[in-house]
């Protein structure tokens, strides 16, 4: 179905003395005058739209605009649910960075994939580095191992100019703590025991006292 003029005429706000008609099926029915096409869009219960106001003569077509216009509503409101803004952080590094800057950015990507964000990674090579493109190349895919977890290459290292690039993108478990799945582990539990045994805990048996709880000190 050809999408409706935002502000398409309908019905009797249809001034053109003639039309050409189109039926709800797709069916060129003719050029017809606009009255008699508004009685044959009524006689269905149907409405009359302009859909060409430029042609000519303008084309109308015979449609439920109500429910027309509900279901482009629907599916622009799904469009946009499903749209996600792009996030894209940058992280530069150099060939010969050090091991705590290293670990210093490894964390700011980390911590930009965590946050669902894109990382854009680049080494920027100077002088004589750019003869050695291949540590740049070793550099980004060991930071690329580093972070698997919640890391997942998406460009891989490409020379740019002076530069190389990768770009990163977060993974499922980006975002997940460890202790977000244990918490969840254990509460699964919890919830298994309640539904076995009611949430109570076996009774101890009358012969039986309770024992001393032994405590183990390591050295």
């Amino acid at each position: 179905m050809r999408p409706v003029q935002q502000q398409a005429r309908i019905n009797d706000a249809i001034r053109v003395p003639r039309v050409r008609l189109i039926d709800e099926d797709g069916t060129q029915v003719g050029v017809k005058q606009t009255q008699e096409a508004l009685e044959y869009a009524f006689s269905k219960n149907l409405d009359l739209v302009e859909v060409a106001a430029q042609a000519d003569p303008p084309v109308a077509r015979v449609m439920d605009y109500g429910k027309y216009r509900y279901e482009q509503e629907q599916k622009a409101k799904l469009a946009r649910k499903h749209q996600t803004s792009i996030n894209v952080k940058e992280i530069k590094f150099r060939p010969k960075i050090g091991i705590h800057d290293y670990n210093t950015k490894k964390g700011h990507v980390e911590r930009f994939l965590n946050q669902r964000a894109k990382v854009k990674v680049t080494i920027m090579f100077r002088g004589r580095e750019q003869t050695h493109p291949e540590r740049g190349r070793d550099l980004l895919m060991r930071l690329a191992e580093d972070v698997k977890e919640i890391g997942q290459v998406e460009s891989p290292p490409l020379l740019d100019g002076r530069n190389m690039v990768m770009l990163l993108g977060p993974t499922k478990n980006a975002g997940v703590t460890r202790d977000d799945a244990k918490d969840e582990d254990i509460q699964r539990s919890e919830e298994a025991v309640q539904a076995d045994g009611g949430g109570q805990a076996a009774p101890p048996a009358r012969d039986e006292e309770p024992q001393p709880r032994e405590e183990v000190t390591e050295a």
